[in-house]
């Protein structure tokens, strides 16, 4: 559970006092990036090792200082040192990693001086990056575009950029269009996941189950529902490599996510007892154990090194459409609803009626109190919600009202102790119903995943770490024919 963004600034500060002074990299580097990762509550030998061996550019063989993999390279300095010659050593480390561990960022440091390059950020043209004196590195960023992002500050302003380091404290979250390349790879890597499972004979019902299940760990891990990296590390520690076991353990985890903690086996193994109890009967139907293969169990780490908090809940339903479909996986948003027509609707129908009234009593303590319940109040239903793409929008912006509303009250009283309490609308405000069953499964994970990223910009506004977990409440989605 990630810690409070006003702990890690405090640490943040700490840590700039403790080593202010330090300079030799060879003594003190490991112990420096260990305190680092504690900053963020995160144990550093839980997702990234030292002295990583990897083959460089040049074909001969090094050592990455610090790697987390799929995530995160470091390379470190003695203080003084050159850090753009660092980051060309960091960035030369990238061809001998395989695809699904190449970095996202990638951090530079001589102790005294951070510069850290987001490789996923869009790139700018070289006059608009920050002018730091020396010509910045260009790293392999996709489409050959020759700029970089990237941030340069001292570690006396660790915790005024603390914020940069999201990643790991498990906070960020981000939404990007239904065209964007993050949601392509998805729809390819889970639908080359479906057809090998199809192809084994594994269909249907149990297919579509599956897969649902799949995403929710795919995307709790990437959004601190699950420990960083765990349900991965789990993949990669404790099944064969040639997939064999892979369909028994995916059983094991499944059993044991729709488990409460104080009802496991007291033998239990402990990687499997990190995971948490999850509920919402998403796990409770038992499944036929698949028998899985060398490949699959490769497509599955492929799709668990993709960041699947980049990914809106609002596209899943296009996104399982494509995977369903073969031929149009690639054509992802055909029969999607797009996010600017749907709040062409639901702004006249409810949301503008909402916000108007939350201007007129913002001023006023006790009625905004009493608008935050009867926003907890309202019902939603979609008598033909297919994938739920109006449901999630919808719920996405009436937290958002919420989360406003929530910020006005904060004003009015400043010595206010615990906002959570006063979070009041849940998915169980929301009903559809669906003809098809693949849909409706979907509409639920959905609406369940656009809560836990509401929960984290709830979070981040207030500084402390609020989830739902295990889900107490659920979407009231009904497989049946609407006219009935």
């Amino acid at each position: 559970m990630p810690i409070s963004w006003n702990e890690i600034r405090d640490r943040a500060l700490a840590f700039s006092r403790e080593w202010a002074d330090e300079c030799s990299e060879d003594a003190e580097a490991k112990s420096f990036w260990d305190g680092f990762f504690n900053l963020f509550g995160i144990t550093r030998r839980r997702v990234a090792s030292f002295e990583a061996p990897v083959k460089k550019g040049d074909g001969h063989g090094g050592f990455v200082d610090l790697l987390w993999k799929g995530v995160l390279l470091v390379e470190h300095k003695s203080r003084g040192k050159d850090l753009e010659r660092a980051a060309r050593q960091a960035f030369d480390y990238f061809p001998g990693l395989k695809e699904r561990d190449l970095p996202r960022y990638v951090l530079v440091s001589d102790f005294a001086r951070f510069r850290l390059y987001d490789l996923d950020a869009e790139a700018q043209p070289l006059s608009r990056l920050p002018l730091t004196g020396e010509e910045p590195v260009f790293p392999p960023v996709k489409g050959g575009s020759r700029g970089v992002v990237f941030h340069d500050f001292i570690l006396a302003d660790l915790s005024k950029n603390i914020k940069l380091f999201g990643f790991i404290a498990g906070y960020q979250t981000r939404s990007f269009g239904q065209q964007d390349p993050v949601n392509i790879q998805a729809a390819d890597r889970l639908g080359k996941l479906h057809d090998q499972f199809k192809a084994t004979g594994y269909d249907g019902h149990p297919l579509e189950v599956m897969l649902v299940r799949l995403l929710f760990c795919l995307f709790a891990e990437d959004t601190a529902l699950f420990e960083r990296r765990l349900f991965q590390d789990y993949l990669e520690q404790r099944t064969s490599e040639d997939g064999s076991d892979l369909g028994m353990h995916l059983a094991q985890l499944f059993q044991i996510l729709d488990t409460p903690s104080e009802k496991r086996l007291k033998t239990l193994d402990d990687q499997l007892a990190t995971f948490p109890y999850v509920n919402g009967q998403l796990f409770s139907e038992v499944l036929p154990i698949t028998a899985c293969d060398k490949t699959m169990r490769e497509s599955l780490l492929d799709c668990c090194a993709l960041d699947w908090s980049r990914i809106s809940p609002a596209i899943f339903g296009s996104l399982f459409q494509s995977i369903m479909d073969t031929t149009a996986r690639r054509n992802l948003g055909a029969h999607y609803t797009s996010e600017t027509n749907i709040l062409k609707l639901i702004h006249p129908l409810f949301l503008d009626e909402l916000w108007a009234e939350f201007h007129r009593i913002k001023k006023n303590s006790k009625l905004l109190f009493e608008f935050l319940k009867k926003l907890s109040t309202l019902t939603f239903f979609d008598p033909a919600c297919g994938c739920g793409n109006f449901l999630v929008i919808a719920y996405r912006e009436l937290r958002l009202l919420e989360l406003e509303v929530l910020r006005q009250v904060r004003q009015h009283d400043q010595l206010m102790l615990d906002v959570f309490q006063l979070i009041g609308v849940n998915v169980d405000q929301f009903h559809g119903i669906e003809i098809e069953e693949w849909p409706a499964r979907i509409a639920e994970v959905a609406l369940w995943l656009t809560d836990h990223q509401m929960n984290l910009q709830v979070s981040e506004e207030f500084g402390m770490y609020y989830a739902r977990l295990p889900l107490k409440k659920a979407p009231h989605i009904v497989h049946g024919n609407a006219l009935r």
